[in-house]
């Protein structure tokens, strides 16, 4: 259900008062994700892999034990690939500038009307 005219004004002015006085608060939310390494990801893959034969091993020897620790080792493997480190910020925030491009981008609602009018397929007219 769309947003009547009245609640997209109230939503665009209240986006507009906290980009305007807190523009701190909304670059440090709006700060650029850290992509992991490739050394972490490939780290994250090989004990993925490690856990993925201890998992069928516990289940060749009937053991579920074995299969539980398995199956743990391999979602470690999977959070150490995808988990961004926190020592390494390779990325920096946004600064006020760079807040400041982002909001003027436009905002969130008008990006997803956009994004709705340009989607392939029907177009009502």
């Amino acid at each position: 259900m769309p947003l009547s005219e009245q609640e997209q004004r109230l939503l665009e002015e209240m986006e507009r008062s906290l980009y305007h006085n807190d523009a701190d608060f909304v670059a440090a939310v709006s700060a650029r994700r850290v992509k992991p390494t490739y050394s972490v990801v490939v780290a994250g893959i090989l004990v993925g892999i490690v856990g993925l034969a201890v998992l069928i091993t516990g289940v060749v020897i009937r053991q579920p034990l074995v299969g539980v620790l398995g199956f743990a080792i391999m979602f470690a493997g999977v959070l150490i690939a995808v988990t961004p480190r926190r020592g390494r910020m390779d990325a920096a925030p946004l600064s006020r500038d760079d807040a400041e491009k982002e909001r003027r981008r436009g905002t969130f609602m008008q990006n997803l009307n956009d994004r709705w009018d340009k989607r392939p397929g029907e177009h009502e007219e």
